[in-house]
């Protein structure tokens, strides 16, 4: 072998290793890169997903896991939001309200230091507007002290509770009542 073989087997050699450590650099960057992603995926799951694995590979499959369900309590939500839209639909509402919805109407009872005022109404577009009623208790001098509404049978039932502001004997609850059914 000459001279000239020999140096270029050398420089041949030197590029190969050059290429090499190249490589080995190259390759000790994407394990790091993919150590630090991996710390980070773990992060990110909760630990009922990672508890006690130790492999890169659990991790995976506890991420795969952990993706498969939230995809599952996604559609869940999406078939419960689904349900609630149908039931806020104003085309439902008019089917239930004239189909079962008893009668609006209102009556007022005295009680302790004011009246009971149970109002009961249908859903939908043509329902009641609570905060009307409200409003007119507060025009007649009456202070609201609590209001609970039940839904049945296709409508709603609102329990008010009053307390006179002033004197108890100048309001007339047939009036109060007269005046609630026809706001409703």
């Amino acid at each position: 072998m000459n001279q000239s073989d020999h140096q270029q087997n050398m420089a041949k050699d030197d590029d190969d290793e050059q290429k090499k450590m190249m490589h080995r650099e190259i390759e000790r960057q994407r394990r790091q890169e993919m150590t630090t992603l991996c710390a980070s995926l773990r992060s990110l799951l909760p630990l009922e997903y990672i508890k006690g694995k130790r492999a890169v590979s659990e991790h995976m499959n506890g991420a795969v896991s952990y993706i498969k369900d939230l995809q599952k309590r996604i559609e869940e939500l999406r078939v419960n939001r689904d349900e609630l839209k149908k039931l806020l639909d104003p085309i439902s509402f008019e089917e239930t309200s004239s189909s079962s919805a008893p009668p609006a109407s209102a009556v007022v009872r005295p009680c302790l230091d004011g009246f009971e005022v149970v109002v009961s109404a249908g859903i939908g577009v043509q329902a009641l507007r609570l905060s009307r009623v409200l409003e007119l208790l507060l025009e007649e001098g009456l202070d609201v002290i609590s209001c609970v509404s039940t839904k049945v049978d296709g409508g709603f039932i609102h329990i008010i509770q009053t307390e006179v502001i002033g004197d108890l004997t100048i309001l007339d609850t047939s009036a109060l009542q007269q005046k609630l059914n026809e706001e409703i």
